[in-house]
């Protein structure tokens, strides 16, 4: 869990003290020296805690307290108040205000960061414990937005990798739909949106998802363009999805003569690993996000796949990252990355490690989807 606090006092000096303070003891800072450039901070970036000063002008704590509680948004983040009058009405004051405590200005370091220890570890265990029960309920509903484990094919193995935002449900699904020993659908979608919002809509996506590729299955109907369309129509007259997009990649794996299709709805681009050229190839769908517009189109691409060959499905936490505290993107960026563990011959694990490692930055929730050809004279496993 990250240690983001947002401090917020008119005294700079002060401000910079306990910046100095808390960023050398492993917590992420930003600072404010008003109530609206706290708020502004807050559009950008929703702390683990917030520590604000009772006086400041215009507006003071307790109107910044008071705002705070009045949303849904920021009414759950833990808030310290900050203060240098140790007065017991203004104490009271502010812990009528559900702050969960204060801390006076001349408190000594070290119990400064106890205190802020001590609370962050307290919402911590609070914060595993009610998730805890959560994934217990979810799983006895049979609620899973990520398969737990990929199918065997004949001429294909499947990699499939998923690290969540911060460790909360997010908003990326992924499944396997399997009709029967020739053809396989790859789904892998991104519900807009982060962590519980998200994580519940995506068990709407995905049963939509389900019921759209088995009843035209059912029908003799294979075609990813109207699989797609027709699921998108349905989405769009849902009236509690109706502000809600999602993008979706889908793949059509024939196990038989080894062809594959794809199809997407706002989503990146599939890439391909290929072998001869060494490079890889983008290819991008026409859709838009689904549920977007009730009449959207959809195309299809038809792809081969070599020993040696791999294809990428990808969601966008898979190439967003922070720099100085903004949101960059770069889908080139991850291809360099994928293009030289290839060149350097490295498994679909060694790829996923090196993709998913916890020292890298990571600001959304991380899906790939790796599918290679197996190599007819080799006996592989599928590796999940």
């Amino acid at each position: 869990m990250n240690k983001r606090i947002l401090l917020v006092d008119d005294d700079i000096v002060q401000l910079k003290l306990f910046e100095k303070l808390l960023s050398t003891n492993g917590y992420t800072c930003k600072i404010a020296l008003s109530v609206d450039e706290a708020e502004q901070q807050l559009i950008n970036e929703i702390p683990d805690l917030i520590i604000s000063d009772y006086q400041m002008p215009v507006k003071n704590g307790f109107d910044f307290r008071k705002k705070l509680l009045g949303s849904d948004l920021y009414k759950s983040i833990p808030f310290l108040f900050l203060t240098s009058v140790n007065d017991d009405s203004f104490i009271q004051q502010g812990l009528d205000l559900k702050a969960i405590d204060y801390i006076s200005k001349g408190t000594p370091s070290a119990q400064v960061l106890s205190k802020i220890d001590n609370l962050m570890q307290s919402v911590r265990e609070h914060y595993e414990r009610s998730l805890s029960e959560i994934k217990v309920i979810a799983e006895k509903l049979n609620l899973r937005n990520m398969p737990k484990t990929a199918p065997e094919l004949k001429l294909f193995e499947i990699g499939y990798f998923n690290r969540s935002y911060q460790d909360h449900p997010g908003g990326d699904f992924i499944d396997f739909i399997k009709i029967n020993e020739r053809y396989t659908f790859v789904v892998l979608g991104d519900v807009m949106g982060k962590k519980w919002g998200a994580w519940f809509f995506s068990f709407s996506f995905l049963s939509y998802i389900r019921s759209a590729i088995r009843l035209c299955v059912f029908e003799g109907n294979f075609s990813l363009p109207e699989i797609m369309a027709k699921l998108n129509r349905v989405i769009h007259s849902d009236e509690i999805l109706s502000d809600i997009f999602s993008t979706l990649s889908i793949l059509l794996i024939d196990d038989e003569d080894g062809k594959i299709k794809y199809t997407g709805a706002g989503d990146l681009p599939l890439l391909k690993y290929e072998l001869n050229k060494d490079t890889l190839t983008s290819y991008q769908s026409d859709g838009i996000l689904l549920g977007f517009s009730a009449n959207n189109t959809f195309n299809e691409i038809e792809l081969e796949l070599k020993a040696g060959e791999e294809l990428y499905l990808i969601s966008d936490g898979m190439i967003d990252f922070e720099v100085n505290g903004a949101i960059k993107s770069d889908l080139n960026l991850l291809k360099s990355k994928l293009h030289d563990l290839k060149h350097q011959g490295k498994s679909t694990i060694a790829i996923k490690e090196s993709l998913f490692n916890k020292t890298k930055s990571q600001v959304d929730d991380c899906s790939i989807i790796i599918l290679s050809k197996k190599n007819p004279h080799e006996d592989q496993k599928t590796t999940n």
